[in-house]
């Protein structure tokens, strides 16, 4: 492995282009190989052993690339594959977890809402976070896909539809000091969110921690990327969401 070598980034679908446009903030040098497998999405349906075998396909892809390491930008392929993709690759793999941890430092007691897919949500890895708080803090598990649909089918512009959708899961989160986005799609929902919510509800995702967690990984390694000017490619199991995923990472790059 190289300095110059690429960081492959995948989710189940389009919701880790939010991953990749903090990524390009943070770590502006490096060279990026996005892949979307929105052909099967959602993942947060499916069975672990399909999730997990998924999961592989995407990382083998991306070592045939000559990654140097891979972020799964996906909560749910985390819980379902990160450690046995640790065992197999020799490169690093970061995964991203819902921020749980950070919600439940800034107030204690709190009422802590983590919106999320039905499978990180009833996954043991989440029910082992749950338990290392909750017994000083009120957490409510909230699934959401149908997030995930409305960024899969380009209805983010739909303002009617994303605030009902916004609605219903802000009912399920009342009272709520804090709002846990435990899925990468839900980041493109989040400053109209923020307004929903109101001042007094903070919001707070998972991305910015896990890009300081891969920093730290290749910079011990010698493996950040000379100065240069870094590159992103995007693909997908669907040929044809590549110009949507553009139009979702410049919607994100433009804010």
């Amino acid at each position: 492995m190289k300095p110059s070598d690429p960081i492959g980034v995948f989710d189940s679908g389009l919701g880790g282009l939010s991953v990749v446009d903090t990524l390009r903030r943070m770590m502006p040098d490096e060279q990026i190989l996005y892949f979307g497998d929105s052909a099967r999405n959602p993942y947060g349906t499916k069975t672990m052993d399909e999730v997990r075998q998924y999961s592989f396909e995407i990382v083998e892809q991306f070592r045939k690339q000559n990654v140097k390491a891979v972020i799964i930008a996906c909560n749910t392929a985390t819980s379902a594959a990160a450690k046995e993709l640790r065992k197999a690759f020799d490169f690093d793999i970061v995964g991203m977890e819902p921020a749980l941890k950070p919600a439940a430092e800034m107030k204690t007691p709190s009422k802590i809402a983590v919106w999320a897919t039905e499978l990180t949500l009833n996954q043991e890895k989440f029910a082992h976070l749950m338990e290392r708080f909750d017994s000083n803090h009120d957490i409510v598990r909230v699934p959401c896909s149908r997030l995930v649909e409305l960024v899969e089918t380009d209805q983010l512009e739909d303002q009617q539809t994303v605030d009902a959708a916004l609605k219903e899961y802000l009912s399920q989160s009342e009272d709520a000091e804090f709002i846990v986005l435990g899925c990468t799609h839900f980041l493109f929902f989040k400053d109209r969110l923020r307004q929903l919510a109101g001042g007094q509800v903070q919001i707070i995702d998972g991305n910015a921690g896990t890009v300081n967690r891969l920093h730290s990984l290749l910079e011990q390694k010698g493996l950040l990327a000379p100065a240069a000017k870094g590159s992103l490619t995007i693909d997908n199991s669907q040929p044809e969401k590549i110009d949507l995923s553009w139009k979702l990472y410049h919607s994100l790059e433009e804010k």
